[in-house]
């Protein structure tokens, strides 16, 4: 058996026993334990009780987190014409039309968030096994198939999430950065939970949210109340 370092044996003994915390204690503590060189994601991981092999408990949705995520999102934008140019305008990072479709075919993707107008949809769709794979694929649903890309390129730079239950009903997203106070983690956490519970589908049985746990990008996780985590 490995030898734990002694940063990890110090986050793992601060948070042995402690569990269903309030979201205040759970951000607290994981917050507490985050002591990397570099600013920590903080990350919420929720195990919900769907199928998603089913399309009537499928889980996706977006929000818009109050205070951000404190992360730098590289957006890019399948538009031509007035639309092109109000992508670029509003801070868009890349956009183009078949040329971006090539250079995506090509194997490089530097983005983190992909935008298109309908009537790039064609183009797009060819783009499916790249895109899909890696939940990037533009979607009417989550507001990235749009005419308005004046008001979705600034969503996506201002802190917008997207989220998807993946295999096993799990949804994992980030929720602001280890620098945040404390006060606006809990915000964010309490509004991506929130977001979460609305996206229910009808095809749901039983518990819908099972567990809900919080960790930094290299510290231990914590469980949170269920009960408690939304915001009413």
């Amino acid at each position: 058996m490995a030898k734990l370092g002694k940063r990890t044996r110090t986050a793992r003994e601060a948070v042995a026993g402690k569990e269903n915390l309030s979201v205040e204690e759970a951000v607290a503590l994981v917050k507490g334990n985050a002591t990397s060189k570099f600013d920590e994601t903080i990350e919420i991981a929720m195990n919900l009780g769907v199928d998603t092999r089913h399309a009537d408990q499928m889980v996706r949705g977006v929000v818009g987190l109050p205070n951000g995520t404190g992360k730098a999102m590289r957006v890019a934008v399948f538009a031509r014409g007035p639309k092109a140019d109000e992508a670029k305008e509003a801070g868009a990072d890349i956009v183009g039309a078949e040329d971006l479709m090539e250079t995506i075919q090509g194997g490089t993707i530097e983005f983190d968030r992909c935008i298109a107008t309908p009537d790039m949809m064609p183009i797009v769709g060819r783009l499916g096994k790249v895109l899909g794979p890696r939940n990037l694929m533009p979607n009417p649903k989550v507001g990235t198939v749009t005419m308005d890309v004046k008001a979705a390129v600034e969503a996506a730079k201002g802190g917008e999430v997207q989220f998807k239950a993946e295999k096993g009903g799990v949804v994992h997203a980030g929720v602001g950065k280890a620098s945040f106070d404390e006060a606006k983690l809990v915000e964010n956490v309490r509004a991506f939970v929130t977001a979460v519970a609305k996206a229910k589908p009808s095809g749901a049985k039983g518990t819908y949210m099972k567990k809900i746990a919080l960790s930094s990008t290299m510290g231990p996780g914590v469980t949170v109340d269920v009960a408690e985590a939304a915001d009413e």
